[in-house]
C-alpha cells in the first residue's frame, strides 16, 4: 500500500483546484484520476495536479490506482456518482450538501450499506480541529446555560461560481451556505423538535433565509444564509450565563476564542484548511471504517431532513425534481 492516499476527483472546478493544491502540497495525498463534463478542463487540472484525465467518470472512478472518489461536482450530480462510485466498489467522500434532497441521501447510503463501502459527508466544519473544540467547550458547560445562539452564514457567494446561482444545478442559499450553518446547531444542540424557516426566492432559487431551531424546552437558535450579502464573515455568536464566543469565519476558522463572565479569555487554535477531512478520510478508509466518527451518515440524513424541511416551508422545488 502506498503511504500517499490516491484520489480520482469527480469534478474539476473552483473548489476542486483550491482542495487538490492543499493536497499536492501536504506531500500525504495524490490525485491519481479525475473527470469532469469538458475533457478540456479536465485535461488542465491533471497538467497542474497530476493524475489522468478521464472522458467518463466510470473509467476515472475504475482507475487501478484509486483509493477513494472525492465528488466536487455542483449539488445536482452528487447523486449520479456516489451511487455510481459505491456500486464498482470504490469509497466516497462527497462534497456538501451531500444530494440535493433525504430521498436521494436514503438511497446513497443504503447503497453504500448493501456494498460495503466507505462514504463520508465533506462537511469542512466538522472535521476541523476549532469547530470540534467549541462542541467540546459546550458539553463541558463553559458557556454555561445558553441564552442565544445566532449561526451567520450571510456571504456573497453567487460570484463564487456559476452553480451557486443557478436553479438548474440545485442552487441557492441553503445548500449552498445555510447548510453550514445548520450544522453548527445540529452538532452544537442535536436536532429540534421543529424549524420555521422564511426564505427571499426569485428567479428560481432561494437566495437568503432566516432559519430558527426550536425545542420543546423553550430554547430557540437562529441561523442565517445568504449567496449575494457582501461585506459579511461567516461567524458564530453565542451568549451564555457563564462565557460567551465569537467565532469569525465559521466554517474555515483557525481561532476561537471565548470571554467568561469575569472577563478571561481562553483561545484554541487549530488547522482551518481542507487538509483535515482528507487526513481523517484516508486514515479512516484504511482502518476498514464504513462511515467516519466525525460526520456520521445519521448526521448526514439529519441534517437533509432538515434542509428539506427548510425548502418545503419555502416553496423552493427544483424543475428537475
Amino acid at each position: 500500500m502506498s503511504d500517499v492516499f490516491r484520489w480520482c476527483f469527480i469534478g474539476c472546478g473552483t473548489l476542486a483546484k483550491v482542495v487538490a493544491e492543499q493536497l499536492i502540497a501536504s506531500g500525504r495525498h495524490s490525485i491519481v484520476s479525475a473527470y469532469t463534463r469538458r475533457f478540456d478542463a479536465c485535461r488542465d487540472f491533471t497538467d497542474r495536479f497530476g493524475g489522468t484525465p478521464y472522458d467518463n467518470a466510470l473509467d476515472a472512478i475504475r482507475d487501478k490506482n484509486v483509493d477513494g472518489v472525492y465528488i466536487v461536482t455542483p449539488h445536482r450530480s452528487h447523486y449520479e456518482y456516489a451511487l455510481l462510485a459505491l456500486k464498482n466498489g470504490v469509497p466516497v467522500l462527497c462534497e456538501k450538501s451531500f444530494t440535493v434532497n433525504l430521498k436521494q441521501a436514503e438511497e446513497v447510503i443504503e447503497t453504500a450499506h448493501k456494498q460495503d463501502v466507505y462514504i463520508a459527508e465533506a462537511m469542512w466544519t466538522w472535521f476541523s480541529p476549532v469547530g470540534n473544540k467549541v462542541k467540546e467547550w459546550l458539553d463541558a458547560g463553559e458557556f454555561g446555560d445558553v441564552k442565544e445562539c445566532t449561526v451567520d452564514c450571510r456571504t456573497d457567494s453567487c460570484n463564487y461560481a456559476p452553480r451557486v446561482s443557478d436553479p438548474a444545478a440545485a442552487g441557492g442559499a441553503v445548500l449552498d451556505m445555510g447548510v453550514y450553518a445548520i450544522y453548527y446547531l445540529y452538532k452544537l444542540f442535536g436536532k429540534p423538535d421543529r424549524i420555521t424557516c422564511e426564505g427571499d426566492l426569485h428567479d428560481g432559487i432561494d437566495w437568503s433565509e432566516e432559519i430558527w431551531f426550536k425545542y420543546k424546552d423553550g430554547r430557540r437558535y437562529k441561523a442565517l444564509a445568504s449567496i449575494d450579502d457582501r461585506g459579511i464573515t461567516p461567524s458564530l455568536d453565542l451568549k451564555g450565563t457563564e462565557a460567551s464566543i465569537q467565532v469569525p469565519k465559521l466554517h474555515y476558522t483557525d481561532h476561537a476564542e471565548f470571554t467568561d463572565k469575569n472577563g478571561s479569555k481562553v483561545s484554541f487554535d487549530g488547522d482551518g484548511s481542507y487538509l483535515n477531512e482528507f487526513d481523517i478520510v484516508a486514515e479512516e478508509i484504511r482502518s476498514g471504517l464504513k462511515e467516519s466518527r466525525f460526520i456520521t451518515h445519521e448526521d448526514t440524513l439529519t441534517v437533509m431532513g432538515i434542509l428539506d424541511e427548510c425548502r418545503k416551508q419555502m416553496g423552493l422545488v427544483y424543475d428537475f425534481e
